[in-house]
């Protein structure tokens, strides 16, 4: 693959984390930390290739009642993801750094997409400098 196909600006699937065996890897041996309004818990991966970062993204609904809140925020949280995830991209290996992210919504009011983008580069700059402390 070249470079350029690597670094799309998408969310395919293979990019969610979706299956339940990694998802309870993750909570139960993965850390965590706290940038408001998101609890992030990420692990990682110890896999052969070059394999995507894989997100979790959740809203809880005992702060959002309502579905099409939830499906919002959700929406938002991707969106800024998938526009900024290529800070995980290792520009010196030419690869992915693997990891399990969890990105769960704690706040009780919806933010906008500004600061939630802004959160969110935040938290990836901030996964990248601890998978690199653990790599050292």
């Amino acid at each position: 693959m070249e470079k350029d196909t690597k670094l799309k600006q998408t969310f395919a699937k293979e990019e969610r984390l979706y299956e339940k065996k990694l998802i309870d890897q993750l909570f139960k041996d993965g850390k965590s930390f706290f940038v408001f309004p998101f609890k992030v818990f990420y692990m990682p991966l110890a896999t052969d290739g070059h394999y995507l970062p894989k997100v979790l993204l959740s809203v809880p609904k005992r702060n959002f009642k309502r579905a099409v809140d939830r499906n919002r925020i959700k929406r938002l949280m991707r969106e800024a993801y998938r526009r900024n995830k290529s800070v995980l991209f290792s520009e010196k290996d030419g690869c992915w750094h693997q990891l399990l992210i969890g990105l769960i919504y704690t706040a009780k009011v919806e933010m906008d997409y500004v600061e939630i983008e802004r959160k969110i580069i935040l938290i990836l700059q901030q996964l990248l400098e601890k998978n690199e402390q653990v790599t050292e």
